[in-house]
């Protein structure tokens, strides 16, 4: 489909109200990187049929001192038990460490 032609698209859909299913935020925790799984629904009579295990994600606000400001996080909520154990420069500094930032 040439560019042009997505273009003309995107903006008759704007004009008319519509909504774009393409610009949904992904299902990934910022700081473990968790996401979904794929699995089965196992129904009595033994037929399995597909479905996905979403993780635990919150919206959650996190005040760093050493740079004096606020950041907001899409975590899983495992990951909000780590940082108030450890607390969030802590786990920042690790989690990149590792590689999942």
């Amino acid at each position: 489909m040439p560019i042009q032609l997505k273009i003309l698209i995107f903006a008759n859909s704007l004009q008319k109200g519509v909504e774009l299913k393409r610009f949904v935020m992904s299902r990934i925790c910022d700081l473990t990187g968790k996401g979904s799984l794929v699995g089965n629904n196992v129904s009595n009579s033994n037929v399995k049929t597909k479905r996905r295990f979403h993780p635990n994600l919150k919206l959650k606000k996190f005040y760093i001192p050493e740079e004096d400001k606020w950041i907001t996080l899409k975590v899983s909520t495992s990951a909000v038990k780590t940082i108030s154990k450890n607390g969030i420069s802590a786990c920042i500094n690790k989690f990149v460490k590792k590689g999942y930032i």
